[in-house]
C-alpha cells in the first residue's frame, strides 16, 4: 500500500507539504498529470494530481479546480510554481478549505522524474515492479516529442500520430494513413476508422489528439497521451522564454524606433523572413497567439509577440514555407473554428524581405490584414504579394496626404460631378482600368465609343491634363485609389 506520506519520504523528489498534514494516510492509486482548468471529467478517487499550474491566471481560478479534485476524492495535489513564482495563496487556501493535501514540487524538478518515481513507489507498494514497457516509456518522458512518440509506438507495437485541431500532423511514426481522415477531438477516448483517439491534456485552446492504430490500445496509450501533453507544455514554456528575448524586436517594430536589424539578429533571425499578423476580434483569452503558434509550425522557434492589437510572428522564408500559404491558413482556421468556434479570424502576410526590410514587411502584413477584415467574411486570409503594388503604396500614405492629393488632382472633376449630377469620376476610373482602351471602356459602361471619347475629353479639360498621357494616367489613377 502506498500512502501520501510515502511519496513525501522519497528523498530525490524533495517534495514539501504545504497543507493537509492530518490527511497523509490517504491511499494513492495512481498519478495523473493535467493542466485543464476543470479536470472533473478525468480525475478519480485515490489519484495524486500533478500540475504545473498552467491553468492558474489569478485569484479565483483555484476554486473550480480544487473543488473538482475534492468531489472526485483524489488523494493529493502536487503542484509546481515554476510559472507562477511559487504556489499562489489562492491554491493554498482552496486546498485547505477542501481538505486536499497540497505538495509543492521543486521548480527545477522534471515532471518525468516525479512521474517515474511515483509509479515505482506504487509498484513497490503492490509488491511488484512496473512492466518494462511502462518504465521505458516513462524514461522517455523528457525527450522531444518525436522521440517520445517513437518510444511509445515501439512499446505499443503499433504506429501512432499526434494531430492538431488545425488539421496539422504534429508528429507521427509513419505517414498519416488516408483512411484515418480528419476528426473532431472529444474530451474522452473514442474509436474512429480503426484508430483510437485519445485527447491530449493541457491548458490549450487548440486541442491535440493522440491517434493510435487499433481499437484497444490499453493504459499504456493513455500514459503516452499524458506524456505528450507534458511535452507540449514544455515546448510552450520554451517558446514563451524565447519570445521574451524577442520583446525588444517587437517594440522596435511597433514604435518605429531602435535598431531593428540588431534586435532581429539577437532574436536569432536569419534573412529572408516573412511577417504574419493574426487578429481574432472580441477574444481576450490569448487565442490569437496560440493559433499563430500552430499556423507557423514547423517553425516553432520563430520569434512571436504583439504589434498593436495583433499577434505577430516572424518566420524564416525557407523550405518549410508552404506554396499555398493563404489557402492552407484559411483551411487551418476553418478546421479550428469547427472544433472550438470563434467569432472572427483575420490574417495578413508581408514579405519575404531582408532584415533591414522588416518594418516595411510589418506594414505590408498590416494592410493585408485590414483588407482581410474588410472582406466581410468570418475567416479571411490575405498575402501582401497578392495585393497590387499601387494599393500597397497608397495604403502606406498618411490619411492627410491622401486627402490632399485626391482634392488637388481630382477636385475639379469631383466638383463638376456634384454640380451636374454626372459620373465622370467613374468613367475615368473604368477607362484607366481598361488600359486606356476607349472600346473596352465603352463596352464596360454600355455606351457608344464616341460618347466615351467625349467624356474623357471633357474630363481632361476639367482636370487640365491629358488623360492619354501615361504619366498623367498614373497620377490620376493613384489619386482615385486614395
Amino acid at each position: 500500500m502506498t500512502l501520501v506520506k510515502t511519496l513525501l519520504d522519497i528523498p530525490e523528489l524533495r517534495l514539501r507539504l504545504r497543507t493537509g498534514s492530518a490527511l497523509l494516510d490517504r491511499e494513492v492509486s495512481r498519478i495523473y498529470v493535467t493542466e485543464l482548468p476543470d479536470p472533473s471529467r478525468y480525475v478519480s478517487a485515490g489519484e495524486v494530481v500533478l500540475t504545473g499550474l498552467l491553468w492558474w491566471r489569478g485569484p479565483g481560478d483555484a476554486e473550480p479546480f480544487v473543488s473538482a479534485l475534492a468531489r472526485a476524492g483524489v488523494a493529493a495535489l502536487a503542484a509546481s510554481g515554476a510559472d507562477t513564482g511559487g504556489i499562489p495563496e489562492d491554491v493554498l487556501n482552496s486546498c485547505a478549505r477542501h481538505r486536499i493535501p497540497l505538495i509543492e514540487v521543486p521548480a527545477d524538478l522534471s515532471f518525468a522524474v516525479v512521474t517515474e518515481r511515483v509509479v515505482l513507489a506504487l509498484a513497490a507498494g503492490r509488491g511488484r515492479e512496473p512492466g518494462g514497457a511502462r518504465k521505458r516509456l516513462l524514461s522517455a518522458a523528457g525527450a522531444p516529442l518525436p522521440d517520445l512518440l517513437r518510444q511509445g509506438a515501439e512499446e505499443l507495437g503499433t504506429a501512432c500520430w499526434v494531430l492538431s485541431a488545425t488539421g496539422r500532423l504534429v508528429a507521427g511514426t509513419a505517414p498519416a494513413p488516408p483512411e484515418a481522415g480528419w476528426f473532431v477531438p472529444g474530451r474522452d477516448a473514442a474509436v474512429h476508422g480503426g484508430f483510437t483517439l485519445l485527447p491530449v491534456g493541457g491548458r490549450f485552446a487548440v486541442p491535440w489528439v493522440l491517434a493510435v492504430r487499433g481499437t484497444e490500445p490499453g493504459e499504456l496509450a493513455e500514459e503516452l497521451a499524458g506524456l505528450v501533453g507534458l511535452a507540449r507544455a514544455r515546448a510552450g514554456q520554451v517558446r514563451r522564454s524565447d519570445n521574451r528575448m524577442a520583446e525588444p524586436l517587437f517594440q522596435a517594430l511597433e514604435t518605429g524606433t531602435g535598431d531593428v536589424v540588431s534586435a532581429a539578429v539577437a532574436a536569432g533571425l536569419r534573412e529572408p523572413v516573412r511577417v504574419v499578423l493574426l487578429r481574432t476580434p472580441g477574444d481576450e483569452t490569448g487565442l490569437d497567439s496560440e493559433l499563430l503558434a500552430e499556423l507557423v509550425e514547423p517553425a516553432a522557434a520563430v520569434p512571436a509577440g504583439r504589434i498593436g492589437r495583433d499577434a505577430c510572428a516572424i518566420v524564416p522564408d525557407d523550405e518549410h514555407w508552404p506554396d499555398d500559404w493563404t489557402g492552407r491558413t484559411r483551411a487551418a482556421l476553418s478546421n479550428v473554428d469547427g472544433v472550438i468556434g470563434f467569432s472572427l479570424a483575420f490574417a495578413g502576410l508581408g514579405g519575404p524581405v531582408a532584415l533591414d526590410g522588416l518594418g516595411g514587411a510589418v506594414q505590408e502584413a498590416r494592410y493585408a490584414l485590414e483588407l482581410a477584415a474588410r472582406r466581410g467574411e468570418r475567416i479571411s486570409v490575405v498575402a501582401g504579394a497578392d495585393i497590387p503594388v499601387h494599393r500597397l503604396l497608397v495604403a502606406g500614405t498618411p490619411d492627410e496626404l491622401r486627402r490632399s492629393v485626391r482634392d488637388r488632382v481630382l477636385g475639379p472633376l469631383l466638383a463638376y460631378d456634384a454640380a451636374q449630377g454626372t459620373d465622370l469620376v467613374r468613367t475615368v476610373r473604368l477607362y484607366l482600368e481598361c488600359s486606356s482602351s476607349p472600346t473596352a471602356a465603352a463596352k464596360a459602361l454600355h455606351v457608344h465609343v464616341n460618347t466615351l471619347r467625349y467624356r474623357i475629353g471633357r474630363a481632361s479639360e476639367l482636370l487640365g491634363a491629358d488623360l492619354t498621357d501615361f504619366t498623367t494616367q498614373v497620377d490620376v489613377y493613384l489619386a482615385l485609389q486614395a
